[in-house]
């Protein structure tokens, strides 16, 4: 073979190795690319959203039902496994958020039961617009929130919403609901109140 044949092999050769070489960059950065969470969420070990309880779902359900009462939430629905129930705050004259609180109560091991809970913020902004607002309401559905203000055609509408993350928003919820199982002594010191969580609200 001569040396000019020779010389274009070794060519191609190299340029089919930088060709695979490439390829199989691009492939381990999508594969990194892949593997990260979305918005940042991990499933980490923490237990922020449940609580075990040595009574039975429907007894852990109606605890939670009575600290939530307790604390202004308007119950919505109400099974022996579930509760839903929501609380509405105003923090600026133009600004309503609500509260959308659901407890689900599953049997464990020996009789007892583990509680979920999930809380959901919801923000609505006074706007002005011709036309009445369509708004999705977390277990309500979707609702028409029309509310003029002098006649100036202001509507509530849906700004942001998140899922709760706040651990001491649940902790306190949680030791309420333990306040309210059979057995508790009737002397026992109340919880302190489970206050509007400071999360921040996707705008």
């Amino acid at each position: 073979m001569s040396s000019a044949k020779r010389f274009h092999r070794s060519i191609a050769c190299a340029a089919v190795l930088a060709v695979l070489a490439t390829a199989l960059a691009a492939c381990g950065s999508g594969r990194s690319k892949s593997q990260a969470p979305p918005l940042g969420e991990v499933f980490g070990a923490e237990d922020t959203y449940s609580r075990s309880y040595p009574v039975a779902p429907p007894v852990a359900c109606e605890a939670a039902r009575r600290a939530l009462l307790g604390q202004g939430y308007a119950i919505g629905r109400m099974t022996a496994e579930s509760v839903e129930a929501s609380k509405n705050f105003q923090p600026q004259s133009d600004i309503h958020t609500q509260l959308a609180v659901r407890a689900t109560c599953v049997p464990e091991a020996e009789g007892g039961s583990i509680v979920f809970i999930n809380a959901v913020q919801e923000r609505y902004a006074l706007k002005s617009q011709s036309s009445s607002a369509s708004v999705g309401v977390s277990m309500i559905g979707s609702v028409s929130l029309p509310v003029p203000l002098g006649g100036n055609n202001a509507n509530l509408v849906r700004v942001g919403s998140n899922t709760v993350q706040n651990q001491e928003f649940y902790g306190r919820l949680f030791d309420r609901v333990g306040y309210y199982l059979p057995g508790t002594p009737t002397d026992a010191p109340l919880p302190p109140e489970p206050e509007v969580p400071p999360d921040p609200v996707v705008r």
